[in-house]
């Protein structure tokens, strides 16, 4: 029994045991997709950004006039608003009463009327306005506002 058993014990086959996870190549390799998947997405996501920013700062600037407008038929008072482009903000008088700052925005928005007169827009009781024009530029996009003088409706198209 004891040579015999011997040889036995040493043909018979220990139970492999799996090794789990990945090797240090899959793991590179992987790295290495995100990483040039990352590289290509980051541009169109940062542009992305800078569109809805200056869209954004287009609808707050027509929100303003809208505004401005409503506030002239519902009070029942002449309300103005005065555009001051070099100082990048927007001040309401009501009536008589002196301007006070209402909205500013970002030295990346420029904004220019015309003609350079219509910087200060009249809103009446009855809905009408001076009328006026603006253009906003931002992010690349030029933008248009336009007052209509018999309705004193804000409307906005990108050019």
């Amino acid at each position: 029994m004891g040579p015999d058993r011997e040889v036995v014990l040493s043909t018979r086959r220990r139970p492999r045991r799996s090794v789990g996870g990945f090797t240090l190549l899959e793991l590179i390799v992987t790295l290495f997709v995100l990483t040039l998947a990352l590289a290509l997405a980051m541009p169109a996501i940062g542009r992305g950004t800078e569109t809805v920013r200056a869209r954004a700062d287009v609808s707050r600037f027509a929100a303003l006039l809208r505004h401005t407008r409503e506030q002239a038929i519902t009070t029942r008072r002449p309300q103005e608003v005065i555009v001051d482009p070099d100082a990048h903000r927007a001040s309401v008088r009501s009536g008589t009463d002196d301007p006070r700052p209402v909205l500013s925005w970002p030295e990346r928005l420029s904004v220019t009327a015309s003609p350079p007169t219509a910087l200060t827009v009249r809103f009446e009781p009855w809905g009408g306005a001076t009328g006026g024009d603006f253009t906003l530029f931002t992010a690349g996009r030029r933008y248009h506002i336009s007052v209509d003088a018999v309705t004193g409706r804000v409307r906005t198209e990108l050019q």
